[in-house]
């Protein structure tokens, strides 16, 4: 399935759970059905700190399926990083970032590769 749109309801929840982590990150995997996100599934035992967040996928209920990650740089910058990109190639087809101030304007989404893609917001 190509993600081609996110809800725009779980865009507002991956703003606000950049709001609520700050100033520390957090990560979470997102699911989505017939090409739009939709689902964010954070994981047990996933963690965070300022600089740096992880999932642990491990704790990935058999069977589940995802589309990409979803993570917050509290700095505002809104570009992956290296570890970005290496997380990016093993963990599906797009990854958001949202960053400070965390509004409609502070995010982006990427491929596995690393390339800045649009999603339409529905």
């Amino acid at each position: 399935m190509k993600v081609h749109s996110i809800d725009r309801d779980t865009l507002a929840l991956l703003l606000e759970m950049g709001k609520s982590s700050y100033p520390n990150e957090y990560m979470v995997l997102l699911g989505a059905e017939n090409g739009v996100i939709n689902m964010v599934y954070p994981l047990p035992g996933s963690g965070a700190g300022e600089d740096a967040s992880y999932i642990m996928m491990d704790m990935l209920p058999l069977g589940m399926s995802y589309v990409g990650t979803a993570h917050s740089h509290p700095n505002g910058v809104i570009m992956p990083s290296d570890t970005d990109y290496a997380t990016f190639a093993g963990m599906g087809q797009v990854h958001i970032i949202v960053g400070e101030p965390f509004d409609e304007y502070s995010w982006r989404a990427f491929s596995r590769e690393g390339n800045l893609i649009k999603l339409d917001i529905v």
